[in-house]
């Protein structure tokens, strides 16, 4: 099992499919029959599920481990799907017949070779007009329990309906998905292998099948394979001189930045009011106040996870900054130097005044490319039940502008 651990296959994104006709049902058992074996990382089970293996597992304590601290053991985490649920999740994930017009798909705003995001400042949804946020990261949200910048969902299952039924984003109705579904013979008889409990007590495709499968694919986004993680576990010649200096930096009490972005995952899943500023003509964003409603939670949203954080610029819920230097910039100008005229926001302790020099802050960003690692991205399918393109071309040319 230990060698598992370390068994790491590198699935690189493969180019976006071009539009196919529909096949026939015959073609679509063959092409379509979903897999059998577990995605890397994972460890196939005696009860048909796969569960997730990493190094971190071993760790139980931060006392006398590792790096200062930096061998610590990971949050609870959402796996034990079977491998067909994850699959037909991907095959969902990529397939546009989930918004109401098919013109965009989950992977419109969350592209595996742009960080699961999706190089905008603010999605676009089927209206072909920004929506109010950018798309955060998927990589690592198996270890999550808040979703959506102001945390309004907590569960996976929960998320998937938000940009599904959302008249900006997916635009679907969950009548309208279920009917588009069943009349698919591809995915009746994709979810017939991925629910066969269901299919075989005489029942169907369900909404919740939707989701679960939605939630088995993207709990399968693992990203803990990094030069980061090398060095963490011991391998010291896996960073370099500068970025080790970085890490400190990071990690000290005058750059706080790992109160809110904690090793080894790099956020906390926590919210935090940081008076971050809006985009030039935007007004304010009160983020979590209305998911709580709470006046103290005014402009408070997720602390994102830094992983793979080189690959999803701009930063920021608005997409605010383009670059990581001027990400880091904001917070070194000191304590509430962005919070509107009038304003009166309640921000996180750890905001402070750290006057870090022009190279500390570059160390910073140094060190942040270390926590690249896409060794796990899934394959992309090179064709989809519905026969639409995969990123579609509508969606492409609107991203192109």
């Amino acid at each position: 099992m230990f060698v598992c651990c370390f068994f790491i296959i590198n699935l690189s994104a493969n180019s976006y499919a071009q539009g196919v006709d529909i096949m026939s049902a015959e073609e679509a058992q063959s092409t379509f029959k979903l897999s059998e074996r577990c995605p890397p990382s994972f460890e196939l089970t005696a009860d048909g599920v796969c569960l997730l293996l990493t190094q971190y597992q071993f760790y139980s304590s931060v006392q006398n481990k590792g790096l200062g601290g930096t061998r610590t053991n990971l949050p609870p985490h959402r796996d034990g799907f079977t491998p067909a649920q994850i699959d037909l999740g991907r095959y969902l994930f990529f397939d546009p017949l989930l918004s109401k017009d098919g013109s965009i798909s989950c992977a419109s705003c969350h592209q595996p070779d742009k960080g699961f995001s999706d190089d905008l400042d603010r999605s676009i949804g089927i209206t072909g007009e920004k929506v109010g946020r950018s798309a955060p990261t998927l990589w690592n949200v198996a270890f999550v329990d808040k979703f959506f910048w102001d945390v309004r969902a907590t569960t996976l299952e929960e998320q998937a309906q938000g940009p599904l039924f959302d008249a900006l984003e997916m635009g679907n109705t969950p009548e309208n998905l279920l009917a588009t579904l069943l009349s698919n013979q591809h995915y009746v008889e994709m979810f017939s292998q991925a629910f066969p409990n269901v299919f075989e007590q005489g029942g169907t495709i369900e909404l919740s099948q939707v989701y679960t499968a939605l939630t088995a694919f993207q709990a399968s986004l693992i990203s803990l394979n990094s030069r980061y993680d090398r060095y963490a576990h011991g391998y010291h010649e896996a960073l370099t001189e500068r970025e080790i200096a970085g890490l400190n930096v990071f990690r000290s009490f005058v750059a706080r930045c790992a109160e809110c972005h904690q090793p080894p995952l790099f956020t906390n899943n926590e919210i935090a009011v940081i008076g971050t500023p809006e985009p030039e003509g935007r007004a304010l964003d009160i983020g979590a106040e209305k998911t709580y409603d709470a006046p103290k939670l005014r402009g408070a949203f997720k602390v994102p996870t830094l992983r793979n954080i080189t690959k999803s610029a701009p930063y920021m819920h608005s997409g605010r900054y383009d670059n990581l230097l001027d990400t880091v910039k904001f917070y070194n100008d000191g304590r509430g130097n962005s919070v509107p005229e009038g304003e009166d926001m309640l921000l996180h302790w750890h905001i402070s005044e750290p006057n870090l020099t022009d190279e500390e802050m570059d160390l910073i960003v140094e060190f942040m490319g270390t926590l690249t690692d896409e060794s796990l991205t899934p394959q992309i399918p090179s064709s989809v039940p519905s026969g639409l393109s995969v990123v579609d071309d509508k969606f492409q040319a609107l991203n192109d502008k």
